[in-house]
Parts: structure tokens; C-alpha cells; sequence
């Protein structure tokens, strides 16, 4: 498997944003994949945000919102593609 570089801590089913907390960099333009018990699909990171602002790029150690094509779970690990 790919390179883990987070876990999610957190979805807002209204908005269909998750929160990433980064083991990793992680930058817009790059593919993930999410994977959990009932989780498994790929996106490319259109956006991200980091306390309401929107930023190109994160650190580790950082949490991020973003814009997710289907429900994610706390725990769900996310790799990078």
C-alpha cells in the first residue's frame, strides 16, 4: 500500500468535509486514498482547509477539512497515492 499520511478525527455529513489530522505533507493536486472498515475510494485533493482557511499545502501534525466524494469515518486512514 501507498504511503500513510493521516487518519481521520471527524465528518460533517451536511457538508461533506472531513477532518484529516497529517502524519505527512500533504498538498493540493496530489490523489489519496481512503481506507476504513467500510470505506475504500480514491480523490485528488481539489482543496483544503486549516481553520477555515483555504491553504495549497499542510505540515504533519496538522488537521485538515476537505471536501470528500463519499462518507468517511473516524479512523478511516488516508494514503497518499
Amino acid at each position: 500500500m501507498s504511503e500513510k499520511i493521516g487518519e481521520v478525527t471527524h465528518y460533517f455529513t451536511d457538508l461533506g468535509v472531513g477532518i484529516i489530522e497529517l502524519e505527512n505533507k500533504l498538498e493540493v493536486g496530489e490523489k489519496i486514498r481512503v481506507k476504513g472498515s467500510t470505506t475504500d475510494f480514491e480523490q485528488e485533493v481539489t482543496s483544503m482547509e486549516i481553520d477555515r482557511d483555504e491553504v495549497e499545502e499542510a505540515e504533519a501534525g496538522e488537521s485538515i477539512g476537505m471536501k470528500v466524494r463519499e462518507r468517511v469515518r473516524e479512523g478511516d486512514e488516508v494514503y497518499k497515492l
